[in-house]
């Protein structure tokens, strides 16, 4: 049975996940996490492909003569398989669609994978085809792999054909079927007919290319002659259980890459000696060869010397490696491959200027022997190179240049911080570049903001530093520089133009800087510095100074356009990741302007409390801790959807009308109710804008939970919309999730609050928390509140400690979303400060009640009080009497401030208004104001109370 990807990789739920923004890194192969991340930079649906029908797709006639015997060939070898062929051409345009069993076809149809059909990634997402095309290399997608919800049920492997002589990709080979039927094999399949194809167009070369050939051949010949093939046993002669003649891929690599260098080498450049695995080294020869028409060619020859394996005498024979010729082009290079018992077969790779190559197929035999020079014992020929030197050279560079630019764009810019994204920069540059790259960037451009003009003297902060040697005599990251008007960054900064000096001994203006310093560095070895200024949408926002010194050629013209390209991109990169700071930092300065600073003098709770923002952003979570009237405490934590700017504007908003209805002491569910409606108005496009024209942007909506502790009578009500549970630590450490009714999140409207009242015990410790820290994608809700409940139940703990147990305990180090934590541990105000009288509603009991209060503040050794308070508890008691109903009842609170409270029978509350001059009253609750620092009127089911505070002189 075939066992998918998804069975063994864990994507189950990882492309879900990915779509949410969360790390899937450890879930999902490299390549598709790229591909996954291309397509959403591009804007891919992966619910919803609108794929157009791509016309007249047709491929070369020569291609196709090459391609037919090898599709006919695979299609019979696959005939008995569920599997279907895909032609596509070099943009992912389906051409021909081969094969497959009815099922199979079927499938396909539904999805329109059929000649025209547009794979290419950016249109379809993840696929054999498209990825392949991305990737420049063979892939293997499976199941949920692909970015489409469309394709998910398939499995399939595309490979890039290349066009042997230009290196270029001329079509994409696809294998596809059914995910359970897939199998990593696949890839193998695709990979060998794309290079029987690459080695049928190879067989369609120019005449100038086999004149080149033939003329290496005729001179073996005119040296006596060919020697005969290699025989299968000569192919398998040597202890490495792969012959000792034959040669593994990384020596090969190696071989190629100093043939192509000697190829492209200075014409009195003709030997060079390889060091190769085994104990075995290689010499290069390189020399001239004539066509009988008069093309000249270059052919480097490699002889593979010693090697524990090899045999004592004689030659070992093994399928010779070499290269064609391009004309006006590249050379070309060929890797040995299996041969067959007719003739050797040898495979051919383009170095033409591309990102990469893969093998084809041929049969042109070159291994050549000397009869009249035999080889010593252990040794071999091989043609290696045959090529021209001049076009050569510029063909090895370009590709060298290409290849960088290709690995910078996919190295560069990963994330959005400045810092890192200068170090990518310099480690891409180091060492394919230069041996030595440093970013200058000033502090502005570092915190998000706009750098200004850059010139002379301009102080730049070093950021990143890429060094193939410890280099201490230049300056270190974290150091300050401030170039002098001479030196080369100075002048690109000022023309915003690549500076080159390929002779750093000879550029004064550069050793100006800081002469004693740069002359060691110059004896370090350093020899010549390209400076180029990191330039995007129009401004300036630092240099860039590449060095080389162990390379032995300076930098030249031809290195300016490719610093200027790599620098070029990455500014961009270094752009978007400063404005994106500048963003993220303004919203969370808004954000932590809107939250509370410090914490709110009271006395019924000991409070702790933390906020950790998202690694995406700044959110919408809030809390507040807000003193109530009659030493009561108000304890808030709330949850706007969504994050951004506009989330911690909200939420500014929301915590201000919540500040505002604690004012007016609303009971906890009417509090609620109408912030719901608040938060539906809000959503209605209701609220003020700046721009008339211009609704406010509309939110999903917010969860809250609001709680409200009186340490009098240590009884809590609680009250929720949408929000986790609250849970409650008893002293002893028992943890409990209060089983409080919940409401529907805020904005929603419709149905009432209902609330649950609590009596706690001293020192309890009430938690209140967002939904970021219990649950995300990995856990769910229930797991989450286990494991809180596991972390609380410790007794005898501060609030401080209990904060940071619960967030070390909970959290990842970068939380996905953001987290609200607050625990107030509550406080008893005993019966010693707390004074309390039932008076009837009689006028008489006013004189009785004055004495008694003065009574108790003497008790209380607050007698300089006494005549204040005495004429507002007159007053406020007269005034119920008066004016109310039921019984009256006087209260005393020794708090922070003297609290007096009065309370009635009666729902009126009491106005304050100006008395005119003839009125006989009116002036007794005016008199209150002016002699209390607050007061005010809360409402009960049973009629209101008017309280008023009064600071305390004495402790």
């Amino acid at each position: 049975m075939s066992v998918t990807w998804d069975d063994i990789g864990g994507l189950v739920d990882a492309h879900e996940r990915f779509l949410a923004g969360a790390r899937v890194d450890s879930d999902v192969r490299g390549a598709v996490l790229e591909s996954w991340k291309r397509c959403r930079s591009v804007g891919v649906d992966p619910d919803r492909l609108l794929v157009p029908d791509a016309a007249d797709v047709v491929l070369d006639e020569g291609f196709l003569r090459a391609a037919e015997p090898v599709l006919h060939r695979l299609s019979g070898s696959l005939s008995e398989v569920g599997m279907a062929i895909a032609l596509c051409d070099g943009q992912g345009r389906m051409v021909q669609r081969l094969g497959g069993d009815r099922v199979l076809r079927g499938r396909l149809d539904e999805v329109r994978f059929a000649p025209g059909f547009d794979a290419s990634e950016q249109v379809v997402g993840t696929n054999g085809v498209g990825t392949a095309l991305a990737e420049r290399g063979p892939v293997y997608v499976v199941g949920r792999e692909h970015f489409a919800d469309c394709l998910q049920p398939f499995a399939c492997a595309g490979a890039p054909v290349r066009n042997p002589l230009s290196g270029h990709i001329e079509a994409v080979l696809d294998l596809t079927c059914l995910r359970d039927d897939g199998d990593p094999l696949m890839v193998r399949l695709v990979r060998e007919a794309a290079r029987d194809i690459e080695a049928r167009l190879l067989e369609q070369a120019t005449e100038r290319e086999r004149a080149l050939l033939a003329a290496y051949r005729r001179a073996g010949r005119d040296a006596g002659g060919w020697p005969q093939q290699p025989t299968d046993a000569d192919m398998t002669r040597g202890s490495d259980g792969e012959g000792a003649g034959r040669l593994g891929r990384i020596d090969l690599a190696v071989l190629r890459e100093k043939a192509e260098e000697l190829l492209a080498a200075p014409t009195h450049r003709t030997l060079d000696e390889v060091m190769l695995s085994g104990g075995r080294s290689a010499m290069l020869l390189r020399r001239q060869v004539r066509g009988a028409a008069g093309e000249t060619g270059v052919v480097v020859e490699a002889r593979i010397l010693g090697g524990a394996g090899l045999p004592g005498a004689g030659v070992v024979r093994t399928t010779a490696t070499g290269v064609l010729p391009v004309p006006e082009a590249a050379p070309l290079h060929r890797a040995s491959s299996a041969p067959t018992a007719a003739a050797p077969k040898t495979s051919w790779v383009s170095t033409s200027p591309v990102i990469e190559q893969h093998p084809v197929r041929t049969v042109v035999p070159t291994l050549f022997e000397r009869p009249g020079a035999p080889p010593a014992p252990g040794t071999e020929d091989r043609l290696l190179l045959l090529g021209d030197p001049g076009v050569g050279r510029l063909a090895l560079l370009a590709r060298r240049r290409l290849e960088l630019l290709h690995e910078a764009g996919g190295r560069i810019g990963t994330t959005l911080d400045v810092a890192r994204t200068a170090e990518e920069l310099a480690e891409v540059a180091v060492p394919r570049f230069a041996d030595f790259a440093a970013v200058d960037l000033p502090d502005l451009v570092l915190h998000g903001e706009e750098p200004g003009p850059l010139g002379a003297e301009t102080p730049l902060r070093r950021v990143a530093v890429g060094s193939v040697r410890a280099e201490p005599d230049l300056y270190g990251v974290g150091d300050q520089v401030g170039y002098v008007p001479s030196t080369p960054q100075s002048r690109s900064l000022e023309t915003g133009r690549a500076v080159l000096e390929p002779v750093l001994a000879q550029a004064g203006g550069w050793l100006a800087q800081d002469p004693a310093r740069l002359v060691r560095v110059l004896r370090a070895g350093i020899h010549s510095l390209i400076t180029v200024p990191l330039r995007a949408r129009g401004t300036t926002l630092g240099v860039v100074s590449f060095y080389r010194s162990g390379q032995p050629t300076p930098f030249e013209e031809d290195d300016l356009s490719l610093a200027q390209e790599l620098t070029g991109r990455a500014a961009i990169c270094i752009d978007n990741a400063r404005r994106y700071t500048r963003e993220h930092n303004t919203a969370l300065a808004l954000q932590r302007s809107l939250l509370p600073k410090g914490r709110p003098e009271q006395s019924a709770v000991e409070v702790a409390y933390r906020y950790l923002p998202a690694q995406a952003g700044v959110g919408g979570d809030w809390f507040d801790v807000i003193p109530l009237s009659g030493a009561r405490v108000a304890l808030v934590v709330g949850d706007v959807v969504g994050h951004g700017l506009h989330a911690a504007a909200t939420m500014g908003r929301l915590r201000t009308a919540v500040h505002n209805f604690c004012s007016l002491d609303l009971p906890p569910d009417e509090l609620l109710t109408h912030l719901d409606d608040l938060v539906a108005r809000l959503d209605r496009g209701e609220g003020w804008a700046v721009d008339s024209d211009q609704a406010d942007s509309g939110i999903v909506g917010a969860t809250c939970l609001y709680a409200v502790y009186d340490p009098v009578s240590r009884r809590c009500t609680l009250t929720r919309a949408g929000h986790p549970l609250p849970a409650v630590v008893a002293p002893d450490g028992r943890v409990e999730f209060v089983d409080l009714p919940s409401g529907p999140p805020l904005g929603l409207g419709g149905m009432p609050f209902e609330t649950v009242e609590l009596e706690l015990d001293e020192g309890s410790q009430l938690v209140l928390y967002t939904d970021g820290l219990i649950e995300d994608r990995h856990q769910d809700i229930d797991t989450g509140l286990a494991r809180l409940g596991t972390v609380l139940a410790r007794a005898d703990r501060p609030p401080e400690e209990t904060c940071e147990a619960v967030l070390d305990a909970m959290l990842p180090a970068r939380p996905s979303d953001d987290v609200a934590l607050l625990v107030a541990r509550t406080r008893a105000l005993g019966p010693e400060r707390v004074a309390q009288w039932e008076l009837p509603s009689d006028p008489a009991v006013v004189s009785r009640s004055r004495a008694a209060v003065t009574r108790q503040l003497a008790a209380w050794g607050l007698d300089e009080l006494s005549f204040t308070v005495e004429l507002v508890a007159s007053e406020l008691v007269t005034n119920a009497i008066r004016h109310a109903t039921g019984p009256v009842r006087l209260r005393l609170l020794r708090d922070r401030a003297l609290i007096c409270e009065v309370s009635d029978g009666s729902g009126t509350s009491p106005r304050l208004r100006r008395a005119r001059t003839e009125d006989e009253g009116g002036r007794g609750l005016f008199l209150v104001a002016q002699l209390t620092e607050r007061w005010g009127t809360r409402h009960a089911p049973e009629g209101k109370t008017i309280w008023t505070e009064l600071p305390l002189t004495t402790p």
